[in-house]
């Protein structure tokens, strides 16, 4: 666990780090350091209550969890920890995400989790989403965001162009 990081990624496995490194492109171009880990509800349960443990030692202070299928994880890293949990669920399986998404949405009253859409595009606003969370308390950290989100935006193009 690095100690200066402010965000955690979790996935229950390799086949998300494709999905889940959205979120931590982003956070880099924001400079906000972060630890990604995979790390399985079902699978490796005493794993993730360590993980979470050290996490809130080291400083943690927003987790991302991205999951497919039943996408238990992010609502098992929201039981065991008070910091905002970003949920992102990952298209898998004959569903095709619908199945995470809705187990990461329907979450029992007392856990929430913060819902984001499927795949990439979640993931991205996962990242995003934890940097507004950060910025709250950080102006510094407000302005680069601000800047980036300006930045964005004044790369969209005004008018199409032939591919």
């Amino acid at each position: 666990m690095s100690e200066t990081a402010r965000v955690a990624i979790l996935m229950g496995s390799q086949s998300d780090w494709s999905v889940m490194k959205r979120a931590a492109d982003v956070l880099g171009e924001l400079g906000i350091a972060c630890n990604s880990k995979i790390i399985s509800a079902h699978r490796k349960p005493g794993r993730l209550a360590d993980f979470i443990d050290e996490a809130h030692g080291a400083g943690v202070e927003v987790f991302i969890a991205g999951a497919g299928m039943a996408a238990h994880l992010p609502g098992v890293v929201a039981s065991q920890t008070n910091r905002p949990v970003l949920g992102v669920p990952i298209e898998s399986g004959s569903l095709k995400g619908m199945d995470a998404l809705l187990s990461i949405v329907q979450m029992p009253p007392g856990v929430p989790v913060g819902s984001l859409g499927l795949g990439a595009a979640g993931a991205k606003n996962a990242g995003l989403l934890a940097a507004q969370i950060l910025a709250l308390a950080d102006p510094e950290l407000a302005e680069r965001l601000a800047k980036w989100r300006a930045d964005a935006a004044a790369a969209l193009p005004e008018d199409p162009e032939d591919e």
